[in-house]
């Protein structure tokens, strides 16, 4: 996996791989703001898959004015009131944005579920109404990229040591990461259940092999820019590996094969 950096100078060429994507990336946002197109990127994954540091090589170089990160927080109890979906709605793309969701309305497809956090009901009425939702939202003009970033047992607990360890990082440790291995199972049956039953035609999912963060940032950037059209693209730089970006097939086929 993961032959696309040199060996022996491993550090010096991903930075130089992803200077030249940032580059890209700033050509697609010109075509964005100058179409008044409208581009969200929903990432979810494993906790410690690495999403933060996935999102900071996309955006280090865009636009602060014209790119939002959404990490929404737990809802407030007269959010907990409201239709489930009303709070993103609320941080959707407008005309010429470019929006990253750090985790989505797809918390009701894992961690609610996982952790009980939601009934089965409204597991339920999310998984039966949510490829609908989405649809909607790409009717209207909205392009929606969604990618599951997915690591294994072993690499997931020596990430959660790391941020025991390292001050930097322990502000990213919280009660439920903390359940994170004992809660391995039921969190990879969730997993296969939403890939299965989200992976819609119109809003398809991709996996990201995230065990390598160097080659989780520079392939998951190489796939979003083979997707999206603007002018002077380097097509000859956005080859993906295969063995890390894994597109999901139609509702109701089997996803590549995951981490179990």
């Amino acid at each position: 996996m993961g032959k696309d950096l040199k060996e022996g100078n491993h550090e010096a060429d991903y930075e130089a791989q992803l200077r030249l994507l940032q580059i890209e990336l700033v050509k697609l946002q010109r075509q964005i703001i100058s179409d008044g197109l409208r581009l969200l990127v929903i990432l979810e994954g494993r906790d410690t898959a690495g999403k933060d540091g996935t999102i900071k090589c996309i955006t280090e170089n865009l636009s602060p004015r014209d790119t939002h990160v959404v990490a929404l927080s737990k809802p407030s109890s007269r959010e907990e009131g409201e239709w489930y979906f009303q709070r993103y709605v609320a941080e959707l793309p407008s005309a010429g944005e470019f929006t990253i969701f750090n985790r989505s309305w797809y918390n009701r497809a894992g961690v609610e579920k996982v952790m009980g956090f939601c009934t089965d009901t409204q597991y339920k009425q999310f998984m039966g109404s949510v490829n609908q939702f989405e649809g909607l939202l790409v009717d209207s003009g909205i392009q929606i990229m969604k990618y599951y970033l997915d690591i294994d047992k072993k690499e997931q607990a020596a990430r959660l040591e790391s941020r025991k360890i390292d001050p930097l990082k322990q502000w990213k440790i919280s009660p439920i990461d903390e359940q994170a291995q004992h809660h391995w199972d039921a969190y990879s049956v969730a997993r296969d259940l939403m890939l299965l039953q989200t992976s819609s035609e119109k809003a398809p999912w991709t996996v990201v092999n995230a065990n390598s963060k160097k080659h989780t940032h520079l392939n998951l950037i190489r796939d979003l820019l083979s997707r999206v059209s603007y002018p002077d693209k380097d097509e000859k730089i956005l080859t993906v590996d295969p063995e890390i970006v894994m597109p999901c097939p139609p509702l109701g086929k089997n996803p590549p094969k995951l981490a179990s």
